[in-house]
């Protein structure tokens, strides 16, 4: 399971692109111009932009892209097929390249290959703690250990991550999604939650760490 950005301006390609994603399994997320794109492109494994956007055109957010999120990957879709205009989009640092009108399974594949360059793991062990991340499923010492959906997907941004380091606003944007009007206590409150449910001691963690100033990561080993 991974999260898919697809950002075009035509209803119909951003319509059977999601059902085509979403039959994979994955999470897949849209917007229609490039700024709007902006704030969703943390939660994103993979970024599908469309070359002719409003806003910030595809190139120009590639552009964006390569300069915030180095190692998001990015397939260019768009109707000039002509070698100039392919250099120029792998130039900006995409990193494929499909010309309209492309079929929706191939589009699937070319995720499904630039996702194999991203590490998502779907499985996370750490001593006694086993989380299946495509059945969501936890375990601790082989017992179940229920979170709320909130709590797991906290859970599995931190541990995906072993060792990273992420903001309170970071995670607040990740997790809870740029449009949340809260503050960053309910990331304090839900890591407390999660803390709690593992048995997990704050002052000697075994699995998430707060850094002061600076916000939580979950220990590499």
């Amino acid at each position: 399971m991974a999260t898919i950005l697809i950002v075009d301006d035509d209803p119909g390609i951003v319509e059977v692109l999601q059902a085509y994603l979403s039959a994979e399994g994955h999470i897949v997320e849209t917007a229609m111009d490039g700024i709007a794109a902006v704030p969703l492109l943390a939660r994103a494994n993979v970024a599908v932009l469309d070359w002719m956007l409003p806003g910030l055109s595809g190139v120009e957010l590639t552009q964006y892209i390569r300069t915030t999120h180095p190692d998001l990957p990015v397939l260019l879709l768009t109707a000039r097929g002509e070698i100039e205009n392919r250099l120029q989009g792998l130039d900006a640092g995409a990193d494929d390249y499909m010309v309209k009108p492309f079929s929706p399974r191939e589009v699937v594949a070319r995720v499904r290959a630039l996702l194999r360059r991203v590490h998502i793991r779907e499985r996370i062990v750490v001593g006694p703690l086993d989380v299946d991340v495509s059945s969501r499923q936890i375990t601790l010492n082989g017992d179940t250990v229920n979170l709320s959906r909130t709590e797991f997907d906290l859970l599995i941004t931190l541990a995906q991550h072993p060792g990273m380091v992420w903001s309170r606003d970071r995670l607040l944007e990740r997790v809870w999604g740029p449009d949340y009007l809260g503050t960053t206590r309910v990331v304090d409150v839900h890591i407390t939650a999660i803390r709690r449910k593992l048995g997990d001691d704050a002052d000697a963690p075994t699995f998430i760490e707060t850094l002061r100033g600076l916000g939580y990561r979950f220990r590499e080993s």
